[in-house]
């Protein structure tokens, strides 16, 4: 499947990513030079002031920037297309509560994994890395978005609603298979423990949630594992501010996610899924020029 072959592609960038950063060289971090240090000359700022003034700004930038990168990725992507669908079945509220839920603890996990590792090597090198992975993605996207015809939103939707039909037919069967046979599937003899344990935990989340919250958390939770926004969140957060990029990527994720649960389906047949991947291709390649001009210039 295209989406299988897609996220492998990620998973792959991704442990470059992860390489190359493993690889740099430990070296002294550059001084950094705040650009308004001609007022702390004047008077009119101590060094104190400065320092809060250069966080807060840091803040402002990673999160409008990771705001800007949600929005181009997950318009209608597979994750918005889950909650547009899931959303026409049941309540707006509730599927907006799951989605959000998946996409918040996915973008604090990432921008975690993206802080840790670099917060050991030079600022440099993070730079370099998040410019390559933001070029990367931009030729791609490019490429995927010539290639488009127009009618990719529909595909797409048709494919999202069959694997939810699958998924919920075949908890059906199983459950109709219990009950004929009086006992749980999963506790069948050719059960693994592997099995039992992942039974056992749905079945946990089920009773303090509702079972369409957690269809959909695991729905949301999985589409997003390995997507681009993910691994674009990753780097952003090796490369500035992580408040405000985990910030910026709940925002952004919240504002998708809502949009979705409230029209997203008639959104979806409407928007060019070709004109949204080249735009975001566009402004994929500007944040690969930023931040290769930072890593030069060593202005960060």
């Amino acid at each position: 499947m295209a989406g299988s072959t897609t996220n492998t592609l990620y998973a792959a960038i991704l442990l470059l990513y992860m390489l190359s950063i493993v690889a740099a060289q430990l070296g002294d971090e550059p001084t950094v030079e705040h650009p308004m240090k001609h007022m702390v000359m004047e008077g009119h700022l101590d060094n104190e002031s400065e320092h809060v003034l250069s966080a807060t700004e840091d803040q402002q930038r990673s999160f409008f920037v990771s705001l800007l990168m949600i929005i181009v990725s997950e318009i209608g992507d597979k994750t918005f297309l889950i909650a547009a669908i899931m959303a026409m079945k049941h309540s707006r509220i509730l599927i907006f509560s799951a989605a959000i839920s998946a996409l918040a603890v996915m973008s604090i996990l990432s921008a975690f994994l993206g802080y840790a590792v670099p917060n050991l090597i030079p600022e440099i090198y993070t730079h370099y890395a998040a410019a390559l992975l933001f070029f990367i993605f931009g030729i791609k996207m490019i490429a995927d978005g010539l290639a488009m015809k127009g009618d990719e939103g529909a595909h797409e939707m048709e494919e999202v609603e069959e694997e939810i039909k699958e998924k919920e037919d075949k908890e059906k069967a199983e459950h109709l298979s219990a009950a004929e046979k009086g006992k749980d599937p999963a506790l069948s003899d050719d059960a693994t423990q592997g099995a039992k344990v992942q039974e056992g935990f749905l079945n946990l989340l089920q009773f303090l949630f509702s079972p369409t919250f957690v269809q959909t958390f695991v729905l949301t939770f999985l589409a997003e594992w390995g997507d681009r926004s993910q691994i674009s969140t990753i780097a952003l957060a090796a490369a500035n501010n992580v408040y405000g990029v985990t910030l910026g990527t709940i925002v952004g994720h919240s504002m998708c996610t809502g949009v979705a649960v409230m029209g997203g389906r008639y959104l979806a047949s409407k928007i060019s899924v070709k004109t949204v991947t080249l735009v975001g291709a566009a402004l994929f390649l500007c944040f690969a020029a930023i931040y290769l001009y930072e890593a030069v210039y060593g202005e960060w």
